[in-house]
């Protein structure tokens, strides 16, 4: 039986960079919120220390600070007609866990998705006509546009300091930002970060073949900086220890460096650690949430009642609970029919490696977001007409630091192991970088997540399931941009190059991307969506979802600019509106 516990106004599930944005909004409006964080207390001071930041054995191989397999995972299948099986070991994607979630562990590579991303249904059959889109394909317009997410955009970069080079300003296109980026209302908070040898050399060759190359948006600070809060940032050291690492140096943004210094004094707001929710209960209509019921490090259940409900988790989790919940018809690729699980999306990736004799490239220096890219071959920036495929991605250097255990490119022809192979990576390690692209998952019919018939949690519940693999369109797509990178990295001249594209299935085993999408997405129909254009539950109207989960399919970028952005938008509907007189927004 749980411990019933007195009501609040608002409750948080899961504290990462949606939640920590909700709790600093609503409780700025005099809200009391109650957050629930599944992990312990992180900060930077005593978890991520430069004395013991730089660990890549413990940070990176050891997983410390993402999701444990053996306590949190779930099952596996590329389709319907396989068995999933459990994933063991975290490969593929790397779900963080405790305060601040996996925005300490991001790169800091924060993207304005481009204005035609909201709108891709719509936008591709206007252009190209209805045989772009098969029948299997389930993309669907986001019910926002670009502008209606341009202010909230500007707050999240205004936030955390990010640092770039504006290319559209109010209409104008400007030398050395990204010519293809909607219009935004003012520059970067931040100037661009200095860049290194290889992103250089990159936008040269990109330069000749007539691309404009621009650096890539980060949230690693080019100078020190205080945010709109009073929180202060200091200046990257390029120590190239971002990637699925902590900083030290209060130099990358996360919730830790730039909203908790604020929010964890406010008397109206609480955050309880160590409790993971298992429930949302819904009172004896279904269409109200009316607690959570949660268990904490004991062992101990408790259900905290709340008038309003936001799920705040990552992707996977968000998804999960609304189908253990019973909120939203899950989806049934066999129909089509339902909406909890449809669309989920992934991220497809590829590399050129570039080898030199008479460079040294030092690729250690670096950061998270430190780049210079072209964005010729995103969304829509070029014609698809006969290409047999829709989306795009972008191409480019990004020197995110070369950590000496994980980095170790050899040129074509090396064996993978032996003594030849250790004498390659010596030599090639100071002279080497990577031409990469980083393209658009389109939502299949095929692809979505279900709860697994077989196997269960610590609790009893089953587990997620995850069935998913890239389509024909995804391969034409990424082959497209891997031979744009391949003529990219012939071009800055290098003695060798070595080509890695996209082939087969996609494989949970090696690291990709975090960059999971869909499952509980929004629209304007609530027989294809799981929440309205405001986050909101169509079902339970006081119960808002958030992150990544709402994307109807995934861009070219990386997500979490459009995933705070959303955050931001929802707020202030809650607060101008929803507040005001609870119910539906739509």
């Amino acid at each position: 039986m749980a411990t019933r516990l007195p009501p609040v106004d608002a409750l948080v599930v899961g504290f990462g960079w949606t939640g920590a944005i909700l709790a600093q909004e609503l409780t700025d409006a005099g809200v009391d919120v109650l957050a629930l964080e599944r992990g312990a207390w992180r900060d930077t001071p005593t978890d991520f220390a430069t004395t013991f930041a730089q660990d890549e054995l413990r940070y990176y191989f050891r997983h410390e600070l993402f999701q444990r397999a053996s306590h949190s995972t779930l099952t596996i299948r590329n389709n319907a007609s396989q068995t999933a099986l459990p994933m063991r070991h975290l490969g593929s994607f790397l779900p963080g866990v405790n305060v601040g979630g996996a925005g300490v562990h991001w790169n800091g590579q924060t993207w304005r998705f481009l204005p035609t991303d909201f709108v891709a249904r719509s936008h591709n059959l206007e252009r190209y006509g209805k045989a772009v889109i098969p029948d299997t394909m389930t993309i669907q317009d986001w019910g926002v546009t670009y502008d209606d997410l341009e202010p909230h955009y500007d707050r999240f970069e205004y936030l955390c300091g990010i640092s770039g080079k504006a290319g559209n300003l109010k209409g104008a296109i400007q030398q050395g930002g990204n010519p293809f980026e909607g219009s935004r209302q003012r520059e970067y908070p931040n100037p661009p970060m200095e860049m290194t040898y290889p992103p250089t050399l990159f936008a040269e060759a990109a330069r000749s073949l007539g691309h404009k190359p621009f650096p890539q948006p980060s949230a690693n600070m080019s100078r020190a900086y205080t945010n709109p809060l009073g929180v202060q940032l200091g200046p990257c050291t390029y120590c190239g220890f971002c990637e699925k690492f902590g900083c030290g140096n209060y130099s990358k943004a996360t919730a830790q460096t730039t909203i908790l210094p604020v929010l964890m004094r406010k008397p109206n707001f609480t955050l309880r650690t160590e409790c993971e929710a298992i429930k949302v209960n819904l009172d004896s209509s279904g269409k109200r949430a009316v607690s959570v019921t949660y268990v904490d490090a004991s062992g101990e259940e408790f259900e905290q009642p709340a008038e309003l409900i936001l799920l705040t988790a990552y992707i996977l989790h968000n998804v999960r609970l609304l189908l253990l919940s019973k909120i939203g018809r899950p989806y049934d690729p066999t129909t089509g029919q339902g909406v909890i699980g449809k669309n989920y999306a992934y991220q497809i990736t590829s590399s050129v490696n570039v080898f030199y004799q008479d460079k040294i490239l030092n690729p250690f220096i670096g950061a998270g977001a430190h780049g210079m890219l072209v964005d010729d071959w995103n969304g829509d920036n070029f014609d698809h007409s006969g290409l047999g495929f829709i989306g795009g991605g972008f191409v480019g250097i990004v020197q995110t630091g070369a950590r000496p255990i994980e980095t170790h490119e050899t040129p074509e022809g090396v064996p993978k192991w032996g003594s030849n192979w250790k004498r390659a990576v010596a030599e090639s390690y100071l002279k080497s970088t990577s031409v990469v692209t980083h393209g658009a998952v389109m939502s299949h019919r095929g692809n979505c997540l279900d709860l697994d018939p077989t196997y269960r949690d610590v609790y009893g519940r089953p587990l997620m399931r995850m069935t998913f693999d890239f389509t024909d369109n995804e391969h034409k797509m990424s082959d497209y941009l891997t031979d744009r990178a391949t003529e990219l990295a012939k071009a800055m001249k290098p003695a060798s190059i070595k080509v890695n594209p996209r082939k087969g299935s996609w494989d949970v085993v090696p690291y990709q991307t975090t960059h999971n999408t869909g499952g509980a997405i929004m629209g304007t129909d609530p027989a294809t969506s799981a929440v309205n254009r405001w986050l909101q539950s169509w079902d339970v109207p006081n119960l808002f979802v958030y992150g990544s989960c709402t994307f109807p399919q995934n861009p070219g970028y990386n997500p979490t600019g459009t995933v705070a952005a959303l955050a931001y938008w929802s707020a202030h509907e809650i607060i101008s509106r929803y507040l005001r007189n609870p119910g539906p927004l739509a």
